[in-house]
């Protein structure tokens, strides 16, 4: 069986990006999702995690991605869900699930990503949590990314593969407990998610979210992480890598740099992108993005 892999980012929708990956001067009719499509496989929808999105969202996303028929999309859980202290009813799974549906009835939702802060270690309590999630949102496929290594036990992991639940593979910055680097597949569908390693900010309790972010991968540390790919990708049928580095598209960069690494082909990036960040040259082709696609 064919093994897919797809590289994508976390998000699509920056202010910092423009004159980098968007022009500053957008034609009429300029699409960020369309250009994000033309040299990614995968975005991330972050905008889930902090509320449902609507249905008509959904349905537009899925019209600009048209031309692109690989092209995939993830969405990070509701905070609601994954957050709060408090437990939620059934309707506000049904309310998140609606946003969801057309995505997966076209055929392009790759999974949603429950996303877990650093406090959330293994717990009764949160186990509990956890087991809730998988039976609400059953009808979709799951990740779960867990970044506390308290997680990291055989039995949870045994648990996972039960009940069909992915397991995230991340790289963020290395504090006590922190989760490891790893290449754990727990079900048909691999996942890496790249953060960045700003150590100086990670836990820094006043920080921007997009100081957290702000670094851009060596092309060693990337290299790095091709061995660990291709552990998950023979393990998994498909494999998402996710970069959430996006402050001032980094994570586009870093995005970009594996995917040469994996295909061994050039790929195609915004002039301004290669100017912003002139160590992307041997891995791609500049394109003006106004004229090869608008």
């Amino acid at each position: 069986m064919k093994k897919t892999v797809r590289f994508g980012i976390a998000g699509w929708q920056y202010p910092d990006w423009e004159g980098i990956v968007y022009p500053k001067k957008k034609p009429k009719g300029f699409e960020p999702l369309l250009l994000i499509a033309s040299m990614l496989d995968a975005v991330e929808v972050n905008a889930s995690y902090y509320g449902p999105f609507s249905v008509n969202s959904s349905r537009k996303w899925v019209r600009i991605v048209q031309p692109f028929p690989e092209f995939r999309f993830s969405a990070k859980l509701w905070q609601r869900f994954t957050h709060a202290k408090e437990s939620w009813g059934d309707q506000e799974v049904l309310i998140f699930q609606r946003g969801l549906d057309p995505l997966l009835d076209a055929g392009r939702l790759g999974c949603i990503l429950c996303q877990f802060p650093w406090s959330f270690r293994e717990s009764e309590d949160n186990f509990a949590r956890l087991k809730k999630i998988a039976h609400d949102f059953k009808k979709f496929p799951l990740m779960v990314e867990l970044r506390h290594q308290s997680w990291k036990k055989d039995w949870f992991l045994d648990w996972l593969r039960e009940n069909a639940v992915g397991f995230a593979n991340i790289d963020q910055p290395l504090f006590h407990d922190s989760m490891p680097r790893t290449e754990i597949s727990t079900s048909q569908l691999g996942y890496a998610r790249l953060h960045g390693r700003n150590y100086q900010t990670w836990f820094k309790q006043d920080a921007e979210s997009w100081e957290r972010y702000d670094y851009l991968y060596s092309e060693q540390e990337l290299v790095e992480w091709i061995p660990r790919l291709q552990k998950i990708a023979q393990n998994s049928e498909q494999l998402f890598v996710i970069a959430n580095n996006h402050f001032q598209g980094k994570g586009v960069a870093g995005a970009l740099m594996l995917k040469f690494m994996w295909t061994k082909k050039k790929q195609a990036a915004p002039k301004s992108l290669l100017q912003k960040y002139p160590e992307l040259k041997p891995f791609c082709e500049p394109v003006e993005a106004q004229k090869e696609l608008f």
